[in-house]
C-alpha cells in the first residue's frame, strides 16, 4: 500500500492532474497563472522502480505504455481521481497516510511508488507542443508542492557554512564564553548582536567547504562574498525573504559595483546562483555548469492548480525563484555554526546558508 506525506502524494496528484488537463500553464513571479502561456501535452513520462512508463492521451482514453504492455484507461478516471486525491491531501491530518482508493487506481496502470525513480532532479518528464516555435521538446521537471511543508531549495549542511573573521578588537575569554552561552530562541542573531555590541565586526573569510567555494566561483567570482553579505544581513536584521535581502544589499552596494548606469549586478548574480542550485548544483559535488536533464519546476498550488516554470522560459523561472524563496536558520548544533572559536590567535564565527521556499 502506498504511504507518504502530503508532499510525496503531491507527485501522484501532479501525474494525474496534468494527464487529466492535457496542458501546462506557465506562471508568473507571483505564482499567478499566465493564460497566454499554455502548452499542450503530447506525452508524460515517469520512471518507476522497474521500468519507465509513458502516458499518451488519445481522445477520451489514456494509453499507458511500459513493461512491454499497454493499458487503456478512460481519461475521466484520471480527472475523477485527481480531484479526489486533492481532497484527500487537503483533509489529511497525519504526517504520513495511506489512500486505498487512490492506491488501487494507481496500481491499475503500474504506478507503484509515490516518488519517481530518478538519477537527476527531474521527478517527471513531459513532451509539450510549443506553439510559438512549432517544436516538441521533452522537458524535465522537479515537483514542488504547497500542499505540504515548505520545501528547501538549498539544504543546510556543514558544506554551506560561511566563515567570518571577527575584527575590530579581540574578545576576552569571558566575553566569548558569555556570548556562546546565549541560548535564546534567536540565539544566532542574539550572539551576533552581542559581538557587534563589543565594537567587533564580521569580515568574510572563506566558505568552510572548498568544493562549494569553487562551485560558487565557477558561477561568478564575486558570489562567495555576495552570499556572505546576504547571510550577514539575514542574521543581523528582520529580513528573511531573498527579495528583501537583495534590496538591502543593492542599496548598500558592499561590493562597490559601478551602479551609475543601473546595471542589476546583484540581482543577476543571485538569480544565476538560484537557477544553478535548482537545476543541479550541489555544494559538496564538483559542478561543471552543465544543467541536468531537468529544466524546471511544476508548482502545485494550495488550490490544486499546477504551474510550470522552466529554463525554457528563463526569465519567468528566475523571477519565480527569487520572489518565492527565503533564508532559514538550520540546526546550529547539527551543522556546527554560530559560536565564536579561535585558530592561530584569531577569532572566527560561522554562519550557515539554507534556502527554503515560502509557503
Amino acid at each position: 500500500m502506498l504511504k507518504g506525506n502530503k508532499g510525496e502524494w503531491s507527485e501522484i496528484y501532479t501525474l494525474l492532474k496534468i494527464i487529466a488537463d492535457g496542458k501546462l500553464y506557465g506562471g508568473d513571479e507571483n505564482l499567478q497563472r499566465i493564460d497566454a502561456l499554455i502548452s499542450p501535452i503530447l506525452k508524460v513520462i515517469r520512471s518507476e522502480s522497474d521500468d519507465t512508463f509513458e502516458y499518451e492521451t488519445q481522445q477520451d482514453l489514456v494509453i499507458v505504455s511500459g513493461n512491454g504492455e499497454q493499458v487503456r484507461i478512460p481519461l475521466s478516471a484520471f480527472q475523477h481521481n485527481a480531484a479526489l486525491l486533492l481532497q484527500h491531501i487537503k483533509a489529511a491530518k497525519e504526517a504520513s497516510f495511506e489512500l486505498p482508493d487512490i492506491d488501487a487506481f494507481a496500481r491499475s496502470f503500474n504506478c507503484t511508488s509515490l516518488k519517481a525513480k530518478s538519477t537527476s532532479k527531474s521527478d517527471i518528464r513531459i513532451i509539450i507542443h510549443d506553439e510559438r516555435t512549432c517544436m516538441s521538446p521533452e522537458l524535465g521537471f522537479s515537483i514542488k508542492s504547497q500542499l505540504g511543508s515548505a520545501s528547501t531549495l538549498l539544504n543546510a549542511g556543514k558544506t554551506t557554512n560561511f566563515i567570518f573573521k571577527i575584527t575590530g578588537k579581540k574578545l576576552s575569554d569571558e566575553q566569548v564564553a558569555s556570548i556562546n552561552a546565549i541560548d535564546t530562541r534567536s540565539k544566532i542573531k542574539d550572539r551576533l548582536a552581542q559581538i557587534q555590541a563589543h565594537d567587533c565586526q564580521l569580515k568574510f573569510y572563506k566558505t568552510e567547504n572548498a568544493t562549494f567555494a569553487n562551485n560558487l566561483t565557477l558561477i561568478d567570482s564575486t558570489l562567495p562574498t555576495l552570499l556572505a553579505e546576504i547571510l550577514r544581513v539575514f542574521y543581523s536584521s528582520s529580513h528573511s525573504n531573498l527579495i528583501d535581502l537583495l534590496d538591502d544589499i543593492t542599496q548598500r552596494n558592499p561590493l562597490n559595483f559601478d551602479l551609475s548606469e543601473q546595471h542589476p549586478f546583484y540581482s543577476y548574480k543571485l538569480k544565476r546562483f538560484l537557477t544553478d542550485i535548482a537545476l543541479g548544483m550541489m555544494p559538496a559535488t564538483m559542478w561543471t555548469g552543465e544543467l541536468e536533464a531537468t529544466g524546471g519546476y511544476l508548482v502545485v498550488k494550495e488550490d490544486g492548480d499546477i504551474l510550470a516554470y522552466h529554463i525554457y522560459n528563463r526569465n519567468a523561472f528566475e523571477n519565480y525563484l527569487l520572489n518565492n524563496t527565503k533564508l532559514d536558520t538550520a540546526s546550529s548544533t547539527r551543522h556546527e555554526f554560530g559560536k565564536i572559536y579561535s585558530e592561530a590567535g584569531e577569532q572566527f564565527f560561522k554562519l550557515n546558508l539554507q534556502i527554503r521556499f515560502k509557503h
